[in-house]
């Protein structure tokens, strides 16, 4: 998370792989599923936060402190 954006806002993983998001900006972020497949809680600047997918889909999520920042993972 940089400049107020997930980037990239789209990556694509196989299954049984994790992704982990760390906020480099000085605001904090959240990382939330559309869907509520995960929530990260508030992540202050140099905090992470990682989830395993293990099922094939698109899993579309945003930052609940910021509506416009959206980013999608794409498991295979």
């Amino acid at each position: 998370m940089k400049g107020l954006a997930f980037d990239p806002a789209t990556v694509t993983i196989k299954v049984g792989e994790t992704v982990t998001w760390t906020n480099e900006d000085s605001a904090a972020h959240t990382v939330v599923g559309d869907k509520g497949e995960f929530e990260s809680g508030n992540l202050v600047k140099g905090a992470s936060f990682e989830f395993t997918f293990d099922q094939a889909g698109t899993y579309t999520y945003h930052c609940g402190l910021h509506p416009s920042m959206k980013g999608t993972v794409v498991v295979e």
